[in-house]
């Protein structure tokens, strides 16, 4: 009995040190949270602010329906952002050979139609290689407006005596990105609200910060020239696979066109698993993201990275349709293989999709009419109901 009237006291005080103990960790965890919450502010204040250019201009036209055109620029270089030479390694594992390949062409535009209340978003693929009026430059390929400009304005600010490589670079490519914006404008006949720029390294960079982005593939394939070497169906790529993925031309049956449907796809499912990932809550993800977008990705000033993501949203689940502007046919211009558009035809295309007049052609064959071509030169006009070998499970499958 006196053992057992000693037991009695204890109890108390041990269930006084469990809820003291229980209470710390309670208190510890919410710290962690609320830390961690405000960690995820911060870098989302952070990777809101970076990458901004005033290359758009305040006084660019823009639309007034209240949908929203973003021009998507993909920028074939193997420079930094400050015009240096990407690192051996990283060059490697590009597989796109040395730095002095790829100069300042834009090989990647589409310009992506949001429409106002949500709906169906539009993307119009420009082949890179169309003979257009460049603003100063006279006829040439689309893509070459960037690089063209940007090499004039190095020039010119040498010839007043500019000698930092940072500012040269810094400038010739603002001047880059306005020519590219003005000649896609002018070439189109719609306004830009937004633009977008990513390296040629952001496909890589962007996919590691993502752990990996989901592709689907209708058909194995195996290219040398890329680096491509993957099986048919659904699977997960790491930085290296997607650049080599989004780069492969070489056995594709429609050679560019097909090579375009891939980046749209990528750009599709990495968009998706932003938003739906946890990405823009999860600090350490958020770091990676910040740290891709600051070397990789230039949007213009006062449209943050997030607003963004967030408006990209209609890239994901099937609520974009994608189609490839109309080519007449095949030429040569000072010795190069190009494009000959129906300007006059393209803009209509264009105009008439983004009004919602062409609803009822919006199953017909783009590039059936008139005698024109897609982008392609190595296969027949594609169509929106292009046949899906494999189901991909909610990812887009692509040749």
């Amino acid at each position: 009995m006196p053992q057992h009237r000693a037991a009695r006291p204890h109890r108390p005080r041990r269930r006084a040190r469990r809820f003291r103990l229980g209470r710390t960790l309670l208190i510890l965890t919410l710290a962690l949270v609320v830390c961690g919450g405000t960690a995820a502010w911060y870098l989302y204040r952070e990777v809101d602010s970076i990458g901004s250019s005033s290359a758009l201009g305040d006084d660019a036209p823009k639309s007034t329906n209240g949908s929203t055109n973003i021009l998507l620029m993909g920028l074939d270089t193997r420079k930094d952002q400050n015009g240096e030479d990407l690192p051996d390694n990283v060059l490697d594992k590009l597989h796109a050979g040395s730095s002095d390949i790829g100069g300042y062409n834009a090989n990647t535009l589409i310009l992506l139609h949001v429409p106002a209340g949500g709906g169906k978003a539009k993307g119009f693929s420009i082949p890179r290689d169309d003979l257009v009026d460049i603003p100063g430059f006279g006829k040439d390929k689309i893509k070459k407006a960037y690089g063209l400009a940007k090499a004039a304005e190095e020039e010119r600010l040498r010839g007043k005596g500019v000698t930092d490589r940072s500012e040269l670079e810094n400038s010739g490519r603002e001047a880059g990105r306005r020519a590219q914006i003005q000649t896609v404008r002018a070439f189109l006949g719609v306004p830009i609200d937004h633009f977008a720029e990513v390296s040629l390294a952001g496909f890589y960079h962007l996919a590691g910060a993502l752990d990996g982005v989901e592709v689907c593939l209708n058909k194995p394939v195996k290219d040398r020239y890329s680096g491509a070497d993957f099986p048919a169906g659904k699977q997960k790529l790491d930085g290296r696979q997607a650049l080599a993925f989004v780069r492969q031309r070489h056995g594709l049956p429609r050679g560019d066109l097909d090579r375009t449907r891939r980046q749209q796809a990528f750009l599709a499912s990495a968009l998706h698993q932003v938003n739906s990932l946890g990405t823009l809550t999860n600090p350490a993800r958020l770091l990676d993201l910040k740290n891709v977008v600051k070397d990789n990705v230039v949007l213009d000033k006062g449209w943050g990275v997030l607003s963004f993501v967030k408006q990209a949203e209609n890239l994901s689940g099937g609520k974009v349709e994608f189609t490839t502007l109309p080519v007449e046919r095949f030429a040569k211009h000072h010795g190069e293989d190009v494009n000959i558009v129906d300007r006059d035809l393209v803009r209509r295309r264009v105009q008439e999709e983004t009004s919602g007049q062409a609803e009822k052609e919006k199953k017909a064959p783009h590039g059936s009419k008139d005698g024109s071509k897609d982008g392609s030169k190595s296969s027949p006009s594609p169509s929106h109901s292009d046949e899906q070998k494999i189901d991909g499970g909610g990812v887009p499958c692509v040749n």
